[in-house]
């Protein structure tokens, strides 16, 4: 049975304090809290349903639902229906094992449907969702550590040449995506995947990006005689003119191979300029918790870290 419009409200305003952290920038507190609940939090959660491939799937044996989107260019690319678990619904006094029998039941349900490969990025923060995924027989695949830049401050990393990749250069740039195998990355870390796959992903992403089908600019060297061997994707959020202090750049995907050791450093530097000259008040990055030489490039630049975020996956059909 659907559960009522005042079920749901109700709901949604009691999983208000956890539902706020599922904003990308919750540790921004520039930015008003009602804001981001409004944009990634409670309203979100309100207006679920509401877009195609987004499904409320009632939750068995107990009261709540799970708000479920299927991601039709992954389902293609994969030939499998992937779904993306965006948050779940329940009162604040739900019992842990009927929560945890209701994320093994959507395991189930979804099973009946067909083959299928499921995920969800759940904030540290909601430890109740997080129990009860991992105690339906979710998977816990990537531990995220998400960073952020002023772009007001310094940098003390002297410029680089660096320039836009050109769409000629995508296939180069998705084998540079490939080639860079990180273990601990969702997509090698999860088992599902496997190292072909995964590859292919990465490559295949990577191409998007340079071809400009999610990110607004792709970095790589440019200095003379040297090799492509690395890239930065970006993507930009202009500035809420409403939001004093909205805004930013995020680093999306980058790679570096052996030809462009230590360039990491060096693209996520003038990332920050370019954010700088766009009047972005703030990089964005994400990286596992795994990625030590990725905190290195963090202290020396003046990263911060924000918040943290745990993958969680399962499968089957």
């Amino acid at each position: 049975m659907a559960a009522s419009v005042e079920a749901r409200a109700s709901w949604i305003a009691q999983r208000a304090e956890r539902l706020q952290w599922y904003a990308p920038t919750s540790f921004l507190r520039q930015l008003p809290v009602e804001a981001q609940q409004l944009g990634h939090g409670t309203g979100a959660a309100a207006r679920f349903g509401k877009h195609p491939h987004e499904e409320i799937v009632p939750m068995a044996g107990t009261d709540g639902q799970w708000l479920l989107q299927l991601l039709p260019w992954d389902t293609e690319f994969f030939g499998t229906a992937t779904y993306r678990l965006f948050t779940g619904l329940f009162p604040a006094a739900a019992a842990p094992g009927y929560l945890a029998q209701a994320a093994a039941a959507l395991r189930a349900e979804l099973a009946q449907r067909g083959p299928f490969y499921a995920f969800g990025v759940i904030p540290a923060e909601d430890t109740a969702l997080l129990q009860a995924l991992t105690g339906g027989g979710w998977q816990l695949v990537e531990t995220r550590l998400n960073f952020y830049r002023p772009t007001s401050e310094p940098l003390l990393l002297p410029p680089t040449q660096v320039r836009l990749a050109e769409r000629a250069e995508a296939a180069h740039i998705g084998q540079v995506s490939a080639a860079a195998r990180n273990e601990f990355d969702r997509f090698h870390a999860d088992p599902w995947f496997g190292p072909e796959r995964a590859a292919a992903m990465l490559a295949r992403y990577a191409e998007a990006a340079v071809a400009g089908s999610y990110a607004d600019a792709v970095l790589v060297p440019n200095e003379p005689g040297l090799p492509v061997d690395s890239f930065l994707a970006i993507g930009d959020t202009p500035a809420d003119p409403a939001q004093p202090g909205s805004g930013s750049s995020r680093v999306l995907l980058t790679a570096v191979g052996p030809q462009n050791r230590g360039w990491h450093i060096k693209l996520v530097a003038e990332t920050v300029r370019r954010a700088a000259t766009l009047e972005l008040p703030q990089v964005l990055m994400t990286t596992q918790v795994t990625n030590r030489a990725v905190f290195r490039t963090c202290e020396k630049l003046g990263f911060r870290l924000g918040s943290t975020t745990h993958v969680l996956a399962c499968h089957g059909g």
